[in-house]
C-alpha cells in the first residue's frame, strides 16, 4: 500500500512541474520563510496566537531579535510544551473572547482561525492586541478549498482514520476540529474592514497535497481549481495569507 501511495505522489509531483510557478507555491512554507521574515525587526513586541508548543520564533531567534513574545493559546498543555524561553508571558484564552491591551507591533496567527468557531470574535481579539500601525500576519486554509469542504462533511473519526492511513507521518499534528467559518478571502476582507484592519499584502496559493495519494483524483482536483480560478480568481485559493495594518 505504501509503495503504491508513494508512486501516486511521485506522479503528482511530476505533473506539478508542468504548471506555472504561481500554482506550485506551498502557502505554509511561503508564510514561514518568505512573508513573515519581511516584517520581523529588532525589539518588537510580538503576540503568537495559537502557536502553543510550536512558537513561530525559536528561543534563539527570539533572543537575536531582542523580541518580547507573548503566547496565546486555548490549550494550556500546548503552551506548556513549548521550548523553554519561547514566551515572555502566556495567556490561556480563546482569542475570540480575549481583549488585548493594544501593545503589539506584530501578531502572528498561523493555521489557527480555521479551528475557531467565532472568527468574527477572533478578528476583534486580534485587533485588540495591536497598537495603531501594528501588523497582523495571518495564514489560513480557505473554506472554498475542496479538502476543506470534505473536512467539514466527514465525521471526525472517519477523517482521522483516513488521514492516518494516507499520511502516517502527520499523526501528531492532528486532533483539532476545523470549522473554516469565514475563512475565505472575501470573508477575511469583510472582517478586517469591520475591525479597522487594512490589507497591505495578500498572497494566494493554489496547491495542497491532500489528493496526491491518487494521481487521477489529483489531476481532476487540479482541473477543478483551474476552472474555479477562471471565474472566481483569488476565491479559488486553497490557502492564503494576509498582512493587515491596524488603523489609528
Amino acid at each position: 500500500m505504501g509503495r503504491i501511495v508513494n508512486s501516486q505522489r511521485w506522479l503528482s509531483r511530476q505533473f506539478d512541474k508542468l504548471l506555472p510557478e504561481k500554482c506550485r507555491v506551498d502557502g505554509n512554507q511561503d508564510f514561514l520563510h518568505s512573508l513573515v521574515p519581511k516584517y520581523l525587526g529588532q525589539g518588537l513586541t510580538l503576540y503568537d496566537v495559537g502557536g502553543g508548543k510550536n512558537p513561530f520564533l525559536s528561543p534563539q531567534r527570539k533572543a537575536a531579535l531582542e523580541a518580547r513574545v507573548i503566547g496565546i493559546d486555548i490549550n494550556p498543555d500546548e503552551l506548556g510544551r513549548a521550548p523553554a524561553g519561547s514566551y515572555d508571558q502566556v495567556f490561556v484564552a480563546d482569542i475570540a473572547e480575549f481583549q488585548g491591551s493594544g501593545e503589539a507591533d506584530l501578531v502572528i496567527c498561523q493555521a489557527v482561525l480555521e479551528h475557531v468557531r467565532d472568527v468574527e470574535g477572533a478578528f476583534t481579539g486580534l485587533a485588540s492586541l495591536l497598537k495603531p500601525g501594528g501588523l497582523a500576519l495571518i495564514f489560513v486554509p480557505s473554506r472554498n478549498a475542496l479538502f476543506a469542504r470534505l473536512n467539514i462533511l466527514l465525521p471526525e473519526k472517519a477523517k482521522k482514520a483516513l488521514l492516518s492511513a494516507l499520511y502516517p507521518d502527520s499523526r501528531k499534528n492532528r486532533g483539532f476540529p476545523a470549522f473554516y467559518n469565514s475563512c475565505t478571502p472575501a470573508g477575511f476582507k469583510d472582517l478586517a474592514a469591520r475591525n479597522h484592519l487594512h490589507p497591505i499584502e495578500e498572497r494566494y496559493y493554489f496547491i495542497s497535497s491532500y489528493f496526491s495519494f491518487f494521481f487521477p483524483a489529483y489531476l481532476l482536483w487540479r482541473l477543478w481549481v483551474f476552472v474555479f480560478h477562471i471565474f472566481y480568481r483569488e476565491q479559488a485559493a486553497e490557502t492564503f495569507s494576509f498582512v493587515l495594518r491596524k488603523g489609528n
